[in-house]
């Protein structure tokens, strides 16, 4: 990444952070800290706190998203989190990022965040984004280095790099802690137990036959 979309990155991460902490999605915090602790086994629509004596730098800091991921998957694309659950400090403070890497081609597939707004910065490349309103019109743009294009929470979008021989990345911004993310394809066709055949074939006005043919292309492979 050169100097120069660094300094725009970094000029976007602290107004948006800003902006976050002002208008947040999540609940206020009540106290200056209260960096998550998961061990605990307690949530009440958050993480318990850490003992603050225990508090340390560590704590809210991550390097996770620094450099890109390594793909491989048959969508072309990988999503780094940086979300409560790899940065303890962001309990109740309702900001998380992600990176999204995408090799040539790569798609990140038709999601929502059920509880969060979600704005993008290109690090690289172009893409092709588009979200989708209630009453089905699709909203779509191509952006590229530096431009930033912003996904309503709870909406379906997507991100699509459509160069052949260049790969692409970007930096997601919510106003949550855990924003969720809910696939459309696997929720639909992985879920646990499974939706019924019958539903999907309905829905999707195709022969069982096909329902299991998706079901087993977007199966998780066994290690």
């Amino acid at each position: 990444m050169s100097s120069s979309s660094s300094n725009i990155f970094a000029i976007f991460f602290i107004l948006f952070s800003s902006l976050s902490l002002v208008l947040a999605s999540d609940p206020d915090n009540l106290q200056d800290l209260c960096v998550a602790l998961p061990s605990s086994g307690v949530k009440v629509n958050g993480f318990a706190c850490k003992n603050e004596a225990n508090v340390t730098a560590e704590d809210f800091f991550f390097a996770g998203i620094a450099k890109p991921g390594v793909i491989n998957n048959t969508v072309g694309s990988l999503v780094s989190a940086a979300n409560v659950e790899k940065i303890p400090g962001l309990n109740t403070l309702g900001v998380s990022f992600s990176r999204i890497d995408f090799k040539p081609g790569g798609l990140n597939p038709p999601h929502t965040h059920p509880r969060a707004t979600e704005a993008v910065f290109v690090l690289e490349g172009e893409l092709d984004v588009g979200f989708v309103t209630t009453s089905n019109k699709l909203i779509s743009k191509k952006i590229k280095l530096g431009e930033i294009f912003v996904f309503p929470k709870g909406l379906l979008h997507f991100q699509k790099n459509n160069a052949d021989n260049k790969p692409a990345s970007l930096i997601s911004a919510f106003n949550s802690q855990l924003p969720g993310t809910l696939a459309v394809a696997a929720a639909l066709f992985t879920a646990t137990p499974a939706v019924p055949d019958g539903v999907l074939s309905q829905t999707f006005q195709i022969p069982t036959k096909e329902v299991n043919t998706i079901k087993a292309k977007l199966a998780p492979k066994k290690a």
